[in-house]
């Protein structure tokens, strides 16, 4: 294999690893002709969630945070499946439905946009916008037809061999608008689609992602960091990183917000803050797993804290962290409560004797002896006993700091007719626990029972 041979299959990460010696040896073996088609190569240079998987998919979904590089993936899918060896030779697809959340969103970013299709494609291949026909033409005779998610009747009559949908998560009538596509896709042997988009929480996007004829690829905004500002990747790191929102907005995860939950992604993004005030009170809350081996539920520990100025339906709670661990021990889990109350010059820990008894505070006392401790017991259900806690969350009365992400995954998955996520909602349980103790149950003097029922 020769050095420009080796260049080309690796790509540009290869390029720019060696030695500036071999890079300019790289280069000056390229003719004329090589050097003004590498940079519209994107397999050279695009980064692996880019390229487009291979086997006999129908639907390949792109996955990724804000600025990662999904509009340009599209794009150049786009191409590849438009253009021939040669500016005049077909291509494999010739009939292209370009399909945004409204035609001018399809227009600016999808076509005009610095990672469109425009912006991607060579002078000889570049096709040309026929704006009142709202289509872009190939010099070979391609033709790529824009449509609005606002307009999923427009889909009925047309047909394709490809498409390109993009942020399908966030359309308004997403469900008629993908059925009307499905239709519509049928010329070709193999008419295949792209859907790029940043993965809200969207009943069509999993219901994709649940296809067998599915694939995806997935990366964060980091990824594509040398194409990226840094004073912007500085600043959204600050302001959302550790958050939910950031998990999906920055990481690309799909998070899950199911039917019937006690709580949403909104909610929580809604009753976020930066700063916690001067707190009057901080516990820590503890919900033991029921057995003590490595493969047990984690043991739910999460702290939180009170400003109990005013009346008292005026009061309000932070949720300052979620310490929860998975321990093979007690002495593990316990080792972990006693450190986040130090940690937080804690007033109290909360902890559920259900499973554990009184073990759970003789294991505890063998850490700290003076250790502030009430032992509660859970009477009712999971769902019975978060339910007020959730009410709390509508009527404003409980923020959350940064860095809750796996705890705020759980709460999004408990519904009125349980948890619906895997295992244990383990720091639910424990988040329930510190809310009720400071909220919906707080003491009332110091000769209060040591076991409270809930």
């Amino acid at each position: 294999m020769t050095l420009s041979q080796l260049a080309l299959k690796s790509g540009a990460d290869w390029l720019t690893s060696e030695p500036p010696e071999v890079t300019q040896t790289f280069l000056e073996s390229l003719s004329d002709h090589a050097i003004a088609a590498l940079p519209h190569l994107f397999e050279f240079w695009a980064l692996p969630h880019q390229i487009a998987p291979e086997g006999d998919w129908r639907t390949w979904v792109i996955l990724g945070g804000r600025g990662a590089g999904k509009t340009r993936a599209g794009a150049e899918w786009v191409r590849a499946e438009v253009e021939g060896a040669r500016p005049l030779d077909a291509g494999r697809s010739r009939r292209v439905a370009l399909v945004g959340e409204t035609y001018d969103q399809v227009r600016d970013v999808m076509i005009f946009g610095e990672s469109g299709i425009l912006a991607c494609s060579p002078a000889d291949r570049k096709p040309e916008w026929q704006g009142t026909r709202r289509q872009l033409v190939w010099p070979n005779g391609a033709i790529a037809k824009c449509h609005s998610a606002n307009d999923p009747e427009a889909l009925r009559g047309p047909q394709f061999d490809a498409a390109w949908v993009d942020e399908l998560a966030k359309w308004p009538n997403a469900e008629e608008t993908w059925d009307m596509l499905q239709f519509a896709l049928r010329l070709g042997v193999n008419p295949r689609q792209v859907v790029t988009t940043t993965p809200r929480p969207s009943t069509i996007l999993k219901q994709i992602l649940a296809t067998g004829s599915t694939v995806k690829t997935t990366a964060p905004t980091e990824a594509n960091r040398a194409y990226l500002a840094a004073s912007f990747l500085e600043e959204i790191r600050a302001r959302y990183a550790g958050t939910r929102l950031g998990r999906q907005e920055l990481d690309g995860v799909l998070l899950d917000d199911v039917e019937g939950a006690l709580w949403t992604s909104a909610g929580i993004e809604a009753n976020r803050v930066e700063t916690v005030p001067p707190l009057d009170r901080i516990v820590v809350a503890v919900d033991p797993p029921v057995t003590g081996h490595k493969g047990s539920d984690a043991c739910g520990i999460v702290v939180a804290g009170l400003v109990s100025q005013g009346e008292r339906r005026g009061w309000t709670a932070y949720v300052l962290e979620d310490a929860t661990v998975s321990a093979s021990t007690p002495l593990q889990w316990a080792e972990a409560a006693v450190e986040a109350a130090r940690r937080h010059e804690a007033e109290r820990v909360v902890a559920e004797v259900n499973q554990g008894g009184d073990l759970v505070e003789t294991v505890l006392r063998q850490l700290d002896d003076v250790l502030p401790y009430r032992a509660v017991r859970a009477t009712r259900g999971k769902v019975v006993r978060a339910e007020p806690v959730a009410a709390l969350y509508e009527q404003r009365r409980v923020k959350h700091v940064r860095g809750l992400g796996a705890l705020e995954d759980q709460m999004c998955q408990m519904t009125n007719h349980g948890f619906k996520g895997s295992g244990s909602p383990d720091r639910v349980d424990a988040l329930v626990w510190a809310l009720t103790e400071l909220l919906l149950d707080p003491p009332k003097d110091k000769s209060e029972p040591q076991i409270r029922a809930l």
